[in-house]
């Protein structure tokens, strides 16, 4: 990949930064498991492309916005992707605003996420460090919160499901990864699951009765240790 540099490396693959078509982007790499069967491999990477791929383009079309899609190339197990250079992590902003404009990003947040599951959209790893800000005016200011609109980013564990359970992991999943970041972890969760309730009205009871379910399991985990 001519002029794209290593970016971040994890688990699953390498994330390297550059230019495509003369815009910034990312190209995403899943990198060949050795302790797997090559064909195994090869095809559980697919799957993984294919689903990480519909899930940005279902999103798109929910109007919940995400990367653009570039280039996915199977051959070489990379997914091409723009990149949000003019951008804060939501996991950097929070901290930096008030009470009232928190809420207004929860609530943000959390009409997001209830479209994103009543298009049975599953993201996988719902953190803050996972949404970003960017400015409507492509400036690199953050100050005034009308101007900003909320990307989701990383589906590389994102799927399709219908279920209530997987829906219902995702919430723990948000919510745990808030308690664990920022101290108005309550005051945000709930603002989320108000919103999310609104825009999801049909699918709530469900998904909450299975996000308790989650979450007392959760509970009982820590407990025991």
């Amino acid at each position: 990949m001519e002029g794209f540099k290593l970016f971040k490396q994890g688990a699953e693959g390498r994330i390297f930064k550059g230019v495509y078509l003369g815009k910034p982007a990312i190209a995403k790499e899943r990198f060949v498991k050795k302790y797997r069967h090559p064909d195994l491999d090869s095809q559980l990477t697919k799957e993984r492309i294919k689903s990480e791929s519909r899930a940005i383009i279902r999103c798109k079309n929910a109007g919940i916005r995400t990367p653009t899609l570039y280039l996915v190339d199977f051959n070489r197990r990379i997914i091409f992707m723009e990149y949000f250079e003019k951008s804060i992590a939501v996991k950097d902003f929070i901290p930096q605003v008030s009470d009232e404009v928190i809420d207004k990003l929860a609530v943000k947040i959390g009409t997001a996420l209830g479209k994103m599951h009543a298009n049975n959209i599953i993201h996988g790893d719902l953190t803050s460090s996972n949404m970003l800000l960017v400015n409507k005016n492509e400036q690199p200011v953050y100050s005034d919160f009308q101007d900003l609109d909320l990307i989701f980013i990383d589906f590389g564990l994102a799927h399709v499901e219908s279920g209530a359970e997987d829906k219902g992991v995702d919430l723990y999943v948000l919510e745990r990864a808030l308690i664990s970041t920022h101290s108005t972890a309550v005051q945000i969760f709930e603002k989320v699951l108000e919103s999310y309730q609104n825009e999801n009205k049909s699918g709530f009871k469900e998904v909450f009765s299975k996000f308790e379910e989650v979450r007392a399991r959760g509970r009982k985990r820590t407990m025991v240790g």
